[in-house]
């Protein structure tokens, strides 16, 4: 039986830091079964988490001093909450493994705590109809699931309330500007190509000059919808957020094209803070899955409208820009 340490080793620090930051994290998995924790015997608690690497060790951490099992669901290196979503943190997998580990044969109780972002993926009746065990849903965090044993199992408001604070925000951003490398190489192409269009037909130094201040426009709005828009999110008008997005692109859009002496009214300029706009409410509405602002059916009716002002935008902003240099 695989007994693991409550404390993370400096490759498991590096671990998390590559994966906060998009570095192999679709890789980042542990192997699906059974985990002891200090001295665990059968009356000990049996707690479940998915074989994502990063939930695995976040609850690991949280269990010093404690006689505990871990069942690790095989959700495919997926967290619990996007794999509950996703159909792979189930009463099916989870009875799986029940039956894999023997778990039955380990412990003299039949009660699996169940993290609670899981709730979705997993129901509880079904769950004792397939292995026996009774599904009880812990706390939503693992740094209350102390408190929780101790409470005799049972979690107050406080741990069940989700939250999305500063901090919980900011830790996505990593991520999210890691995803962004190869759009970004493709967006540098395509305005790089279409900067050096002109009545030259096509200049060198055209494509240069302007294709750094496009691509400076770009960053920007990398930066404001990955960066700013989290940080301001809660104070920023509307529930959508591509709706967030164009109000902080808007503004950064309007701040580069002074930088640059230039007016939104002009062709260049127009072109410039549109694309600002609508890059920023790109990247801002990527937060929609990270959040618990929204419901699949809210995300749904953003998407399909924010995708289309967004297209429509960017369509807009290349034809200006790529006009400029005839207007001139």
């Amino acid at each position: 039986m695989p007994r693991v340490a409550v404390s993370l080793s400096r490759q498991d620090w590096l671990g998390t830091v590559r994966a906060r930051t998009g570095i192999f994290r679709s890789g980042y998995k542990v192997n699906p079964g059974l985990y002891c924790v200090g001295d665990a015997g059968p009356k000990s608690p049996v707690l479940v988490t998915a074989n994502y690497k990063l939930s695995f060790d976040t609850l690991r951490r949280e269990l010093a001093g404690l006689a505990a099992w871990i069942l690790v669901a095989d959700t495919r290196g997926i967290n619990v909450w996007c794999a509950a979503g996703k159909g792979t943190f189930c009463a099916d997998e989870i009875s799986l493994q029940v039956g894999r580990t023997r778990l039955a044969q380990i412990v003299s109780h039949r009660e699996l705590i169940l993290p609670q972002l899981g709730a979705t993926g997993v129901a509880a009746r079904d769950l004792k109809k397939k292995c026996g065990f009774a599904g009880i849903f812990g706390p939503l965090r693992a740094a209350d699931i102390r408190r929780f044993l101790a409470n005799n199992r049972q979690a107050d408001e406080a741990m069940r309330t989700v939250t999305f604070s500063l901090a919980e925000r900011l830790v996505l951003v990593p991520v999210e500007i890691s995803l962004i490398w190869k759009p970004l190489a493709l967006a540098t192409l395509i305005t790089f190509l279409l900067s050096g269009i002109g009545p030259e037909i096509f200049s060198l130094q055209a494509a240069w000059q302007r294709g750094l201040v496009a691509t400076g426009a770009t960053l920007l709005a990398i930066m404001a919808g990955a960066l700013i828009t989290p940080l301001f999110l809660p104070w920023l008008p509307s529930r959508q957020f591509w709706l967030k997005g164009v109000q902080v692109g808007g503004i950064f859009g309007l701040a580069y094209i002074l930088c640059l002496n230039e007016t939104v009214w002009s062709l260049p300029g127009a072109g410039l803070w549109l694309w600002i706009v609508a890059v920023t409410s790109s990247m801002a509405m990527n937060f929609t899955g990270s959040t618990p602002f929204t419901s699949l059916s809210g995300v749904e009716k953003e998407m399909r409208l924010g995708l289309t002002v967004q297209a429509g935008a960017i369509a807009a902003a290349l034809l200006l820009w790529l006009a400029a240099p005839f207007a001139g």
